[in-house]
Protein backbone atom coordinates (compact mmCIF):
# COMPACT_ATOMS: atom_id res chain seq x y z
CA UNK A 1 0.00 0.00 0.00
CA UNK A 2 2.63 2.59 0.99
CA UNK A 3 5.67 2.00 -0.90
CA UNK A 4 8.09 4.84 0.29
CA UNK A 5 7.20 6.63 3.72
CA UNK A 6 9.17 9.94 3.83
CA UNK A 7 9.17 11.45 7.96
CA UNK A 8 10.90 15.19 8.48
CA UNK A 9 12.94 15.02 11.77
CA UNK A 10 14.32 18.11 13.23
CA UNK A 11 16.04 15.88 16.20
CA UNK A 12 13.06 16.65 18.81
CA UNK A 13 11.56 14.07 20.94
CA UNK A 14 7.76 14.55 18.64
CA UNK A 15 9.96 13.79 15.70
CA UNK A 16 11.91 10.84 17.38
CA UNK A 17 7.75 9.56 18.13
CA UNK A 18 7.29 9.84 14.26
CA UNK A 19 10.56 8.11 13.22
CA UNK A 20 10.02 4.97 15.74
CA UNK A 21 6.09 5.08 13.87
CA UNK A 22 7.69 5.47 10.62
CA UNK A 23 10.50 2.63 10.36
CA UNK A 24 7.99 0.11 12.30
CA UNK A 25 5.25 0.62 9.91
CA UNK A 26 7.85 0.41 6.82
CA UNK A 27 9.03 -3.07 8.52
CA UNK A 28 5.63 -4.70 8.22
CA UNK A 29 4.52 -3.34 4.83
CA UNK A 30 7.87 -3.95 3.41
CA UNK A 31 8.70 -0.22 2.69
CA UNK A 32 11.50 2.38 2.52
CA UNK A 33 11.71 5.38 4.80
CA UNK A 34 13.02 9.10 3.52
CA UNK A 35 14.19 10.45 6.00
CA UNK A 36 14.24 14.10 5.72
CA UNK A 37 15.85 17.07 7.29
CA UNK A 38 15.63 20.76 6.29
CA UNK A 39 17.92 23.40 7.48
CA UNK A 40 15.66 26.22 8.19
CA UNK A 41 17.25 29.13 6.17
CA UNK A 42 15.34 31.27 8.94
CA UNK A 43 18.34 29.86 11.80
CA UNK A 44 21.07 32.31 12.74
CA UNK A 45 23.38 29.96 12.52
CA UNK A 46 26.44 29.29 10.97
CA UNK A 47 25.93 26.99 7.87
CA UNK A 48 28.21 24.44 8.50
CA UNK A 49 26.94 23.82 12.59
CA UNK A 50 23.68 23.28 10.71
CA UNK A 51 24.39 20.97 8.65
CA UNK A 52 26.72 18.71 10.54
CA UNK A 53 23.15 18.66 12.91
CA UNK A 54 21.15 17.38 10.38
CA UNK A 55 23.74 14.81 9.26
CA UNK A 56 23.83 13.56 12.71
CA UNK A 57 19.76 13.33 12.49
CA UNK A 58 20.14 11.18 9.26
CA UNK A 59 22.54 9.28 10.58
CA UNK A 60 20.67 8.06 13.32
CA UNK A 61 17.36 7.42 11.73
CA UNK A 62 19.28 5.48 8.99
CA UNK A 63 21.10 3.33 11.86
CA UNK A 64 17.58 2.73 13.48
CA UNK A 65 16.79 1.70 10.30
CA UNK A 66 19.66 -0.79 9.54
CA UNK A 67 18.99 -2.45 13.31
CA UNK A 68 15.09 -3.24 11.66
CA UNK A 69 16.28 -4.09 7.91
CA UNK A 70 14.44 -1.13 7.24
CA UNK A 71 15.77 0.90 4.14
CA UNK A 72 16.50 4.65 4.74
CA UNK A 73 17.02 6.85 2.14
CA UNK A 74 18.16 10.85 3.58
CA UNK A 75 17.38 14.08 1.66
CA UNK A 76 19.05 17.16 3.92
CA UNK A 77 18.03 20.37 2.28
CA UNK A 78 17.89 24.31 2.85
CA UNK A 79 14.99 25.98 2.57
CA UNK A 80 11.97 26.51 5.03
CA UNK A 81 10.56 23.40 6.04
CA UNK A 82 6.67 25.07 7.07
CA UNK A 83 6.75 25.94 3.22
CA UNK A 84 8.70 23.29 1.31
CA UNK A 85 6.96 19.70 2.90
CA UNK A 86 4.06 19.27 -0.21
CA UNK A 87 7.09 19.99 -2.76
CA UNK A 88 9.28 17.74 -1.35
CA UNK A 89 7.36 15.01 -0.40
CA UNK A 90 6.43 14.84 -4.43
CA UNK A 91 9.66 15.16 -5.26
CA UNK A 92 10.62 12.25 -3.52
CA UNK A 93 8.20 10.01 -4.29
CA UNK A 94 6.58 8.98 -0.87
CA UNK A 95 3.08 8.15 -1.00
CA UNK A 96 2.83 8.56 3.03
CA UNK A 97 4.16 11.56 5.16
CA UNK A 98 4.51 10.53 8.83
CA UNK A 99 5.01 13.92 10.71
CA UNK A 100 5.16 15.00 14.59
CA UNK A 101 3.04 17.04 15.74
CA UNK A 102 5.60 19.57 16.92
CA UNK A 103 9.30 20.69 16.77
CA UNK A 104 12.08 21.84 18.35
CA UNK A 105 10.35 25.48 18.78
CA UNK A 106 8.42 24.82 22.54
CA UNK A 107 5.48 25.64 21.62
CA UNK A 108 4.01 22.81 22.71
CA UNK A 109 0.67 24.78 24.10
CA UNK A 110 -0.70 24.31 20.10
CA UNK A 111 -2.77 21.67 19.33
CA UNK A 112 0.05 21.32 16.45
CA UNK A 113 3.71 23.01 15.01
CA UNK A 114 3.32 25.29 11.88
CA UNK A 115 5.44 22.42 9.40
CA UNK A 116 2.62 20.09 10.27
CA UNK A 117 -0.28 22.04 9.78
CA UNK A 118 0.95 23.33 6.77
CA UNK A 119 1.70 19.65 5.45
CA UNK A 120 -1.59 18.48 6.65
CA UNK A 121 -3.01 21.18 4.34
CA UNK A 122 -0.59 21.41 1.29
CA UNK A 123 0.80 17.73 1.11
CA UNK A 124 -1.22 15.54 -1.67
CA UNK A 125 -0.92 12.31 0.10
CA UNK A 126 -2.00 11.01 3.43
CA UNK A 127 -0.39 12.80 6.55
CA UNK A 128 -0.11 11.13 9.68
CA UNK A 129 0.42 12.98 12.59
CA UNK A 130 2.00 11.17 15.67
CA UNK A 131 1.85 13.26 19.07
Amino acid sequence: MFEKIIVPTDGSEYAGRAVEVALSLARELGSRVVALHVLDEKLIMPFEVLEEEGKKILAEVRRRGEEIEVPVDEILLFGNPRHDMAKITTKSGADLVIIGTHGRTGMEKLIMGSVAENALKTVEVPVMLVK
